[in-house]
């Protein structure tokens, strides 16, 4: 599936029968990815199946990150998950650089650890902690453990695997002034909570450098689900002086191919309204494309 050159052939195969052989017949491993990284991932979980399979998550954010991290810069990772983008951002940044990888659930934070020590990551900052709007104490629910990513505390009504409770704070609480000044991009993806992290973050955007950007996973329906609107998110940060941008994502396994095979990663000026999950990101750069 890595080795092979082009993507033919490949999209039916991982779709028909690697994909859910793996997730069903798990597979515990430690792993290379593209970059070079190690990974110690457990395929029944998607994410961690995605690496065992492609050796990334998310190639077109991979790829934009590429091109925006340079040694130097500062990364903040809210929803950090296992640590797949905090360790990619650990070796762009490099030993002057700052990484912050925040994780509400205590399992995917003493993953992140493990991730952090196989990788020698000295510049990572790992914090198990929620991120929302105040101080409050907030309650995640996961519905599978196929996709542990998926913890969240929109509400739920089927049954729950596991649940655990978090303090969470405002964003601009959990950074300290060196990590807020040389922050390039902040990235949060938080299954519906978003709303309540960006009103947290409202306070911190004209401090932040001048082409810091923020990547912001957007999920409507489920924004919707806690009383919050896409609409409001997209006005807090273009009246910050942000230009929207759309990334391309695709879950699906058999986008895979296709998109490690050729160029990706470029975010396209959105003008509309949000109405389906989608990638945005927040520049001040007004273009039609980002570079």
């Amino acid at each position: 599936m890595r080795a092979a050159p082009g993507s033919f052939g490949k999209a039916p195969l991982v779709t028909r029968w690697l994909n859910p052989y793996l997730r069903d017949h798990p597979r515990r491993r430690v792993v290379t990815t593209r970059s070079g990284a190690r990974f110690a991932v457990d395929t029944q979980d998607l994410i961690q199946r995605y690496v065992y399979l492609f050796g990334v998550w998310e190639p077109h954010m991979t790829s934009w990150l590429r091109r925006r991290l340079k040694p130097g810069d500062g990364f903040v990772d809210v929803g950090a998950n296992v640590g797949v983008f905090s360790v990619l951002a650990s070796g762009l940044v490099g030993d002057r650089g700052r990484v912050v990888a925040i994780e509400a659930s205590p399992v995917f934070h003493r993953r992140l650890l493990q991730q952090r020590a196989l990788n020698d990551c000295r510049n990572i900052r790992a914090v198990n902690a929620a991120v929302s709007d105040g101080h409050r104490t907030l309650t995640f629910v996961l519905a599978s453990s196929r996709n542990m990513g998926a913890n969240s505390i929109v509400p739920y009504d089927g049954p729950a695997e596991s649940t655990f409770e978090i303090e969470a704070r405002p964003l601009p609480d959990l950074l300290e002034p060196a990590e807020i000044a040389s922050a390039r991009v902040i990235k949060i993806d938080v299954e519906g909570a978003e709303g309540g992290v960006v009103r947290g973050l409202a306070p911190l955007l004209d401090r932040l450098r001048p082409d810091a950007e923020i990547s912001v996973e957007v999920t409507p329906e489920r924004m919707a689900r806690l009383g919050d609107s896409a609409d409001d998110l997209l006005r807090t940060m273009t009246d910050a002086g942000f230009h929207v941008y759309r990334l391309a994502n695709d879950y699906a396994p058999g986008s895979y191919p296709a998109a490690l095979s050729g160029p990706s990663g470029v975010p396209v000026r959105w003008r509309g309204p949000v109405e389906a999950e989608s990638d945005l990101i927040f520049s001040r750069v007004d273009a039609e494309t980002l570079p």
